[in-house]
């Protein structure tokens, strides 16, 4: 099945993450991007096992952090963040063209439940070619 625009999106800033050295162990080119639909992580280190979250927003002031970033799936996430696991979290913004982004780092530490909203189960929204999504009740 073909990618929706978003998800393109979030695949480019998982490729542009790769591309920066490990936040825990320094090294380069070790940073991977886990499969599709990996709970809750986008990359791993290949050498000490370093996980993190990648969020990709499109603003053409690529310097400017996004007001909001879309979660992913909720139920796994909350019941890591309510045992007090939290993944860190880079942002990737990336111009319309995709020819300018930024990245910037959020470490897992400086995360609490105060950051993140629930989001609406993916079950209960139904898809338009462009990956925009609607309620379906």
């Amino acid at each position: 099945m073909a990618r929706t625009r978003r998800q393109r999106l979030g695949d480019f800033g998982e490729k542009a993450v790769t591309k920066v050295p490990c936040p825990q162990c320094k090294r380069e080119s070790v940073l991977k991007q886990l499969p599709i639909n990996f709970a809750c992580a986008d990359v791993i280190c290949t050498f000490c096992g370093y996980l993190a979250q990648v969020k990709t927003r499109e603003n053409n002031d690529i310097d400017s952090l996004p007001r909001y970033l879309l979660g992913a799936a909720w139920a796994p996430f909350k019941e890591r963040m309510d045992s007090g696991i939290y993944f860190p979290l880079f942002i990737v913004t990336v111009d319309a063209e995709r020819c300018r982004y930024s990245i910037q780092y959020l470490p897992a530490d400086l995360q609490s439940p105060s950051m993140f909203v629930p989001r609406t189960p993916v079950q209960h929204l139904q898809s338009d070619q462009d990956g925009k999504a609607s309620r379906s009740d």
